[in-house]
């Protein structure tokens, strides 16, 4: 329990509103309903005295005590008794305000997202071209991510780190709209020096749990690696790996021609070195024709490669009975000097 001063001093006023009351918790909230029986108890008292206690015969009319201001003034110290109790009652209730906050966090996974860039990503059967709707699919999988490292290596002849592993989501999407054909000079598409850069990068971190998901739309014509030993190699680093054939085949749309129609080419894709990586990486070949297909693949591999969250919740919780204690007192202070003034009835003490 955490108690502490509260905003407003407790001789505000403010305190008795109907809107500050209402937004109290009750710690003892069938206390409140003692304040019912107060009157109850004042009027059994008053009766007790009118019927058995000793009267002196004293001359005065009936009009007389009525219009004698003095009657009303003597029941202000019973009054200011029944508030003082009622202040009691509402201390005893226990008014408080709690706050609850919860911290989700996540020990993490690390993931390097390896994305080809070669000239054949240019194809448009995928809107508007294969590299644009990668890169949209990546930022909508980061922004489903909790506090997981995300890298970014881009290859087409040759590999190179463009991201290290980082929680700067914001930046690191910065890096994927900036991503071009005009990034890598040698043409074709090295998958096998990707992989070996992703597992570098990887390497240098400790973590639960190592994901490479490599996007690619050829096969490896480039590079100084091959791409299996390269696989072999993230494996035996616990990398787990998922690929991602992307785009159709047979002809396919590539840029205009002369006359502004759709230039048509064959496109081919072999895709037995993409399984076979994802098989040494115990991950799992996708194959990705559209945009909706690719952006379906993503949100499979997102609910895969789920870390456990866990939430840690604090209540901070400020009780303000101290408040209604104070009035309290004061007013018994002010009782306490009423009887020692005219106010009190001497002949009824």
């Amino acid at each position: 329990m955490v108690e502490q001063s509260t905003t407003l001093p407790w001789y505000s006023i403010q305190n008795f509103y109907p809107g500050i009351l209402q937004g109290y918790s009750w710690e003892n909230s069938l206390a409140l309903y003692g304040i019912l029986a107060i009157p109850l108890f004042f009027i059994i008292r008053w009766a007790y005295r009118y019927f058995f206690n000793q009267k002196l015969p004293v001359a005065f009319t009936r009009s007389q005590v009525i219009s004698n201001p003095l009657t009303i003034v003597r029941l202000v110290p019973d009054f200011i008794m029944m508030l003082i109790v009622a202040l009691l009652i509402v201390a005893l209730a226990r008014p408080q305000k709690t706050n609850e906050k919860v911290v989700q966090w996540t020990e993490g996974i690390d993931i390097m997202l390896v994305i080809d860039i070669s000239q054949s990503m240019q194809i448009e059967d995928f809107t508007p071209n294969r590299l644009e709707a990668a890169k949209q699919v990546a930022k909508d999988f980061i922004d489903g991510r909790l506090q997981d490292r995300i890298g970014l290596v881009i290859f087409s002849g040759d590999a190179y780190s463009l991201s290290p592993l980082t929680t700067d989501y914001d930046l690191l999407k910065t890096y994927i709209d900036d991503i071009n054909f005009d990034m890598i000079e040698n043409r074709g598409t090295a998958i096998g020096s990707a992989l070996a850069v992703a597992t570098n990068r990887m390497t240098e971190m400790e973590s639960k749990s190592k994901v490479c998901i490599l996007l690619s739309d050829g096969d490896n014509t480039a590079g100084n690696i091959d791409p299996i030993t390269a696989a072999k190699l993230a494996s035996a680093y616990d990398i787990k790996t998922y690929t991602i054939a992307i785009g159709k085949e047979g002809k396919v749309p590539f840029g205009k021609d002369f006359f502004g129609r759709p230039r048509m080419v064959e496109n081919t894709m072999d895709e037995t070195t993409l399984r076979e990586i994802a098989k040494i990486g115990s991950g799992q070949f996708f194959r990705a024709s559209d945009n909706q297909a690719l952006e379906n693949v993503f949100k499979q591999i997102d609910q895969y490669e789920k870390a456990e969250i866990q939430e840690t919740r604090f209540k901070d919780t400020t009780d303000f009975y101290r408040n209604y204690i104070m009035w309290a007192l004061v007013l018994f202070l002010f009782w306490v000097f009423l009887k020692s003034t005219f106010i009190s009835n001497i002949l009824q003490d």
